[in-house]
């Protein structure tokens, strides 16, 4: 006889009405039997009663019903039972146990034909239902033993009913990811509650794995007791393919493009798609790309050259990154380029055979870490190859490539593509922008003897480009300095070009020797033009703002005048090393109008160092005004070494920056660090005069003689005639007092003031005229000469080269 595990299933419900069933004893003795029964086997009631259960048995039961039943546990299967007649009935059996009262259990029998039972003989439509399902059907019994296959399972487990039945899903699939459906299946059993669970295994009818839903549900008698456990397994590899071809464009999305940066843009594209649809992924740019500039058209002929900007796998590549990766025009890369299509191969492909005779390093690559297909796909942006990306697959349990996988790969390095362009459009800006800036800062401090300076601009790091801050010196009459950082608002070409116009009309109004509140007005008014598009047409208008701080320091006096346009103060590290800010009445940005602005003067020892800066330097970082002006102390602070020894600006400048910014700083930052001197007063020398003509005579004889003290004999005659035309000019024209005041600095400097402030200007004179050629002679003879205005008047000043010592 051919027994059945135990747990074999009922298909719909223990029996029909009218089944076979008997009552037995602890002892396994019949004391109940049914009309069913008897019709079954042929035994009457009265016969049967006193039997012993077991002499029904043509065949001993199987093994695991003999342990259930030991434990007083529900067993069903097959059996062969003998008739009346001694003739084979093969029935389908479930036993029960049944309380006795007196802590022992008795037995209930239901039986079945198979004919009656079995869902095999009960209606062909429903076999025919479980054979040609398109799902892959299995029916395991309580102990999770294969029962009952269909045709469609028989094909995915590649064996055939017969070889299944009794086995564990384990037992004839040992890899450890049948555990969890094998599992599964017993809990099912044991609870009664149905399970769903997805798995993605390999099984043996198919070549590659596959995503599979495996659907579990107990079936039970009308009594509620489980009989047997149905298995549907639905295989949704490609709607599993497609919600992962989503969810890696949603985080292709997300992760590419965080920067306006090409490299990092590009290495985030090969961090996506390793593992997710590659093993090994390389993005190679064009040159052009990485400098910003519009890549040239491919050509269709010879070999393409391109730059390795970004790797991803756990093996190395053939190029490294930052090196030129070289194709042949037979190679994947070069191909796709030119079709602007993306290509899936396979290792074994006669195209990708003819490429690697072509390319030995590459073929060699292949050979040693054995990839089986490869995908390459353009890079490209509105019309425009930027580069191209290769995917390889190296796990030989991973499918090949085919077309839905090149068209995610497709959609991929579009999204991509979109991000590197907007990076390199930004590269070429920022290139564009800090050209513009830099050839508008300083290309050198001009020489002076009032301080010494260096300084420092820095562009910002982050995405919101180049901005618009600045710094300068400016040499001024009187052996004096001006000293101006400035922070146009906003980033990119306007903000450099605005500095720009700001920078020279600084510089203009400076050459007029304006104080610091009166330049700061005149700036104001020219912000504020220019925010209107007066006198910026390209410029959005109200968009522009700015804040400045002007200083001007005279190394005679030590004093130094200061005003700021919504600036941050300065800081002043006096020789001790103390450090602190100079308070300043700190005015509106420039561009807001209608408010005044103030200036205060300070004195200020010799060997001072004065820092000026753009706000990006204590705002760094996300802190506050308050902290970052505490860190710049901090960095600031320390004994100033004294006058004549020596005090490294750029290195004060580095160790400043250093310690205040990060290594991309998120704003422009400005920073200009003086060190001041002040003029020997030997080098000064200076006389009031009467208002009398007669003096002339008597300050040109003070004058050679201060010059033969100073060594200066070569410039007394054109010194004398320059003293003598200025001193008349304010005798005649000007207002007491007048001073005559000669300065011994880098040139030999003087000055005549007085209380007029009637500016003097050069004319021509005609051939009669008795004057008016005084100022001629003084521009033609002096390097230059100028006039400035002072809260009691006006100073003309005139300046003349110091004679060059002889050669040694």
């Amino acid at each position: 006889m051919d027994t059945q595990a135990a747990g074999d299933s009922w298909p719909s419900g223990p029996f029909i009405t009218g089944a076979a069933m008997a009552v037995a004893t602890p002892d396994g003795v019949l004391t109940g039997w049914s009309s069913g029964a008897q019709r079954l086997l042929g035994y009457s009631a009265s016969e049967a009663a006193g039997r012993p259960a077991a002499d029904l048995l043509a065949s001993p039961l199987p093994r695991s019903a003999r342990e259930r039943l030991a434990g007083q546990e529900h067993w069903v299967g097959r059996v062969m039972l003998r008739n009346r007649d001694g003739g084979p009935v093969e029935c389908r059996l479930c036993v029960r146990p049944l309380p006795a009262g007196d802590g022992r259990v008795g037995w209930l029998f239901e039986a079945a034909p198979l004919g009656q039972g079995d869902d095999r003989g009960s209606d062909p439509l429903v076999h025919w239902a479980f054979d040609q399902s398109p799902f892959a059907l299995a029916i395991y019994d309580a102990e999770g033993r294969f029962l009952r296959v269909n045709t469609a399972m028989v094909r995915q487990l590649a064996a055939t009913e017969g070889e299944l039945r009794g086995l564990r899903i384990t037992e004839h699939l040992p890899d450890p990811l049948f555990e969890v459906p094998q599992r599964s299946v017993e809990r099912v059993a044991a609870t009664g509650r149905p399970e769903q669970i997805e798995n993605r295994v390999q099984v043996p009818g198919e070549a590659f794995p596959h995503a599979w839903i495996v659907h579990l549900t107990p079936l039970k008698d009308p009594a509620g007791l489980v009989h047997a456990v149905q298995q549907t397994v639905f295989d949704f590899s490609e709607q599993e393919a497609a919600r992962r071809s989503l969810a890696l464009l949603d985080e292709a999305s997300r992760r590419i493009g965080s920067s306006l940066d090409v490299v990092r843009t590009a290495q985030e594209l090969a961090d996506v798609a390793v593992p997710a649809c590659a093993d090994f992924v390389s993005v190679d740019l064009l040159d052009a790309v990485l400098q910003g500039d519009e890549p040239a058209p491919i050509g269709t002929g010879g070999g393409l050259v391109l730059r390795r900007v970004a790797v991803r796998s756990d093996v190395p590549g053939v190029v490294a990154v930052g090196e030129p990766a070289r194709y042949p025009e037979s190679s994947p890369q070069a191909r796709c380029l030119a079709s602007g299509r993306g290509t899936a191969h396979r290792i074994t492909d006669p195209e990708i055979a003819h490429w690697l005779a072509h390319d030995p390093d590459r073929a060699a690559w292949i050979r040693r870490h054995r990839p089986h297909s490869l995908l390459a796909v353009p890079l490209r942006a509105r019309g425009v190859n930027l580069g191209v990306v290769l995917f390889t697959r190296l796990d030989l349990s991973a499918s090949p490539y085919g077309q839905d996988d090149v068209e995610i790969a497709e959609e991929l390095a579009a999204r991509a593509a979109v991000c590197i362009d907007n990076a390199r459009r930004y590269t070429r800006e920022r290139t564009t922008a800090l050209t513009l800036q830099h050839s508008l800062l300083p290309q050198g401090i001009p020489e002076q003897a009032a301080v010494d300076v260096a300084g420092r601009y820095l562009p910002a790091g982050s995405e919101a480009g180049v901005g618009g801050d600045w710094f300068d010196v400016i040499p001024l009459s009187g052996a004096r300095v001006a000293l101006v950082v400035g922070d146009v608002v906003g980033h990119g070409i306007h903000a450099s070009a605005a500095m720009g116009r700001l920078r020279t009309a600084v510089r203009t109004l400076a050459d007029v020797d304006l104080a610091p509140d009166e330049l700061l007005a005149y700036l104001d008014d020219l912000v504020i033009r220019l925010g209107t598009g007066q006198e910026c047409a390209d410029a959005p208008p109200g968009e522009l703002g700015a804040t400045c701080l002007y200083a001007v320091y005279d190394p005679i006096s030590r004093r130094c005048s200061l005003g700021s346009a919504g600036h941050p103060w300065p800081a002043l590290v006096t020789p001790d090393g103390t450090v602190d800010f100079i308070e300043l009445p700190t005015g509106p940005p420039l561009g807001l109008g209608g408010l005044p602005f103030e200036s205060v003067e300070t004195e200020l020892p010799a060997g001072s160092l004065l820092a000026l800066f753009t706000d990006g330097l204590i705002e760094a970082c996300g802190r506050d005004i308050d902290t970052g002006l505490n860190a710049l102390r901090t960095a600031l602070s320390g004994p100033v070494p004294p006058l004549g020894t020596t005090l490294d600006l750029d290195t004060l400048c580095d160790t400043v920056l250093k310690a205040m910014l990060d290594e991309r700083p998120a704003d422009d930052v400005a920073l200009l660090i003086a060190r001041t001197h002040a003029l020997d007063t030997r080098h000064v020398a200076y006389w009031d005069l009467p208002a009398d003509p007669a003096v002339v005579a008597e300050v040109r004889a003070r004058t050679t003689a201060q010059l033969q003290a100073w060594e200066l004999d070569e410039l007394a005659f054109v010194t004398e005639l320059t003293v003598s035309e200025l001193v008349t000019n304010a005798i005649r024209y000007g207002a007491l007092p007048i001073q005559l005041r000669l300065i011994k600095d880098r040139t030999l400097i003087c000055e005549v003031s007085d209380a007029s402030s009637t500016a003097p200007h050069l004319r021509r004179a005609r051939i009669f005229d008795e004057g008016g050629r005084g100022l001629m002679m003084v521009a033609q003879l002096t390097e230059r000469w100028g006039t400035r205005h002072t809260g009691t008047g006006k100073t003309i000043w005139a300046e003349q080269p110091l004679p060059r010592p002889p050669a040694l």
